[in-house]
């Protein structure tokens, strides 16, 4: 039976029979608890603090951006400036070219990494681990090291020499789709060594049991990958297409290097300022210098614009994104 004295203590004779062990836990506890909240309150804030700032100025009309008074809501509330954004950067076709490209190219590269990254992590070959050690070179070098190889390699593009014997001359694929989708087949593209690398260690994280059950049943080597390790590793796909997507749609540097004057979301924002003055001189016929306050603001509007997509895509497939960071170990 339960003694009624101790089932009627206080908080304080319970502290006091403990010597005052029960207080100093609870004071440290409410103060981890503090710490904790001002140290996460502050992280969101430098995060969202920029984005939240943009999303104001884009509301505001030049009137508010010299006007002291007005410092984080607008006094007059204008939707004017994505209008003009989307005209400077024309949005529709940027956002459909960056669309396909970007999907394309992740669908392309997902998959590719995936079969290195299950190649890596379950089987034997000669020279594995000098062959990972490359993919390691492609996460640390940064692209513009080999831009000018890749450069002459698609602008005098030949193979063996064999198109330059049959018609005189190599091929010419910048202005094309055409590099993107040659560099994802062979794993080169943007962060495939990161994706390799992602993948490879979630599927060694997997026991190997299951593929044994699933030879004895009679699956082959390429139905147990289709039917059991793959839908294991949809977190880490799902998780790794989404990187993949966002580095496709914000990369400038392939995109100025292989496609040229193709209008992407992340070309068109670089170039939105110095198109700015070009639309205004076009619609009131004489040249007018424009602010500098206003430039940014047109600036940041056209950024939540190119953001925005991503917000969207990331809110749909976050269940999946976080569940890969939970899981996903790092097994050596």
């Amino acid at each position: 039976m339960i003694d009624v004295n101790i089932a009627k203590d206080t908080f304080w004779d319970r502290n006091k029979k403990s010597g005052g062990y029960l207080l100093k836990k609870r004071v440290t506890s409410i103060v981890v608890s503090i710490c904790r909240f001002i140290l996460l309150f502050g992280l969101c804030f430098m995060i969202l603090q920029p984005i939240l700032n943009k999303i104001s100025v884009s509301l505001m009309t030049e009137e508010d951006l010299f006007d002291p008074v007005v410092i984080s809501i607008p006094q007059h509330f204008t939707l004017a400036n994505y209008e003009i954004a989307a005209e400077v950067m024309t949005y529709k076709t940027s956002f459909i070219n960056s669309l396909i490209i970007s999907l394309t190219t992740s669908v392309i590269q997902i998959a590719m990494c995936t079969l290195v990254g299950y190649g890596f992590a379950r089987f034997k070959f000669p020279f594995k681990k000098l062959w990972f050690a490359f993919v390691m070179l492609i996460i640390v070098i940064p692209p513009q090291v080999i831009s000018t190889s890749l450069f002459l390699r698609f602008r005098f593009f030949d193979i063996f020499g064999i198109f330059k014997l049959i018609t005189g001359d190599s091929l010419n694929l910048r202005g094309s789709i055409i590099p993107y989708y040659m560099m994802c087949i062979g794993c080169m593209g943007l962060k495939d060594g990161l994706y390799i690398y992602m993948i490879r260690q979630f599927f060694r994280n997997i026991p190997m049991d299951m593929e044994e059950a699933a030879y004895v049943d009679g699956c082959g080597m390429f139905k147990t990958f289709w039917k059991i390790m793959l839908p294991e590793a949809t977190p880490i796909i799902t998780s790794c297409f989404l990187f993949s997507f966002v580095w496709q749609w914000t990369d400038g540097f392939y995109a100025s290097m292989f496609l040229g004057g193709k209008r992407l979301v992340a070309t068109s924002l670089s170039t939105v300022v110095d198109s700015l003055g070009v639309y205004i001189q076009r619609l009131t016929g004489e040249k007018v210098a424009v602010s500098i306050a206003y430039s940014n603001c047109i600036l940041s509007t056209g950024t939540l614009m190119v953001v925005g997509p991503l917000i969207i895509l990331y809110l749909f497939a976050q269940r999946k994104f976080v569940e890969s960071i939970a899981s996903t170990g790092i097994k050596m």
